[in-house]
């Protein structure tokens, strides 16, 4: 196929652009062109919030169209638009933060969604979902969950893998067995892929339960030399510390509405359409041979707050300080 990325120079546009190459696609992809360009791909470039940013795509024709963008909608409403006639298929990769916050379980593709004036990220996405009705043709939604292996430019599972790495007692967010769902961008990609001409909204994540914090810590300490010592604490004395789930200690969510809401969603649509989910042991083992060989720290996203915990927080919630 001719595929037309537009980004493919960050974390998923990066990865899809390099499986899409790696597939004996041709791939093209549309960015400011900051960032190294992915071999085998032809780059265009382009500003995408000024006038005439989109002039490098005015001409051409694709069998598809993945548009990554997660900021404001009307960029991808002008892409869509400009687009439509001259592409056979868009996914736009959305994101499941378009539901309605602690909507009813389980939270399938039919669930209540957030209100379209929401002025953050989950309104963002969904005025982003509306606005590739310009395409005019069929169009599929990757409502993706948390999203996690090479490349991240977010920072959840770095930083996990930075703490293990540097050993020693090591807070490890109860229960062992809480149950997690995610994708891994490699599988995110494959999926986009297969479903080229597939339309209408689907949730992009894994099974709930295909990993847990306990398989996941336990994975990360293993890749990292198993320097740590993880010491399993319950939730209530985490967040009588104050500690802020999710960006204090990335990705864990304590059980109860939040949790569930983030790591039990139906994705028996997704299974159906053939997503597959490789082992979370695979996930870790390749994000960590990947940011050992960087020749500095992770990227990470100007647009995101950084995460991580405090060393000294840490310490005292383990009577170490």
């Amino acid at each position: 196929m001719r595929i037309l990325i537009l980004g493919g120079s960050g974390f998923v546009g990066r990865v899809l652009a390099s499986t899409a190459v790696s597939a004996g696609h041709h791939v093209t992809v549309f960015n400011r062109g900051h960032r190294e360009p992915v071999p085998g791909a032809e780059t265009l470039t382009g500003d995408r919030l000024t006038g005439d940013g989109l002039a490098a795509l005015g001409t051409g024709t694709w069998d598809a169209v993945v548009d990554t963008w997660s900021a404001g909608a009307s960029p991808v409403g002008t892409a869509a638009a400009l687009l439509a006639g001259r592409a056979g298929h868009l996914t736009y990769v959305s994101s499941r933060s378009v539901y309605r916050w602690l909507a009813a379980q389980p939270l399938s593709e039919d669930s209540p969604l957030a209100d379209l004036d929401d002025p953050g990220y989950a309104g963002d996405k969904l005025r982003g979902e509306r606005a590739t009705e310009a395409f005019g043709g069929p169009v599929l939604l990757a409502r993706a969950g948390l999203i996690l292996g090479p490349h991240e430019d977010i920072g959840r599972l770095p930083w996990w893998l930075d703490r293990l790495h540097r050993g020693g007692p090591t807070l490890a967010p109860g229960p062992r067995e809480l149950p997690l769902q995610y994708i891994d961008v490699r599988d995110l990609a494959l999926f986009i892929l297969d479903n080229v001409g597939t339309s209408g909204a689907v949730n992009v994540v894994g099974e709930s339960g295909h990993a847990t914090m306990g398989s996941l810590l336990d994975a990360a300490n293993t890749v990292t030399g198993g320097r740590a010592e993880l010491r399993w604490t319950d939730p209530e004395p985490i967040l009588a510390a104050g500690v802020e789930p999710w960006t204090d200690l990335p990705i864990w969510l304590p059980p109860g509405e939040s949790h569930d809401f983030m790591h039990r969603a139906d994705v028996s649509k997704a299974l159906a359409a053939g997503l597959r989910c490789r082992p979370v042991t695979e996930t870790v083992a390749d994000t960590w041979s990947w940011l050992s060989g960087l020749p500095g720290a992770a990227p990470q996203r100007a647009d995101r707050p950084a995460v991580g915990l405090d060393p000294e927080l840490e310490a005292k919630i383990l009577g170490i300080g």
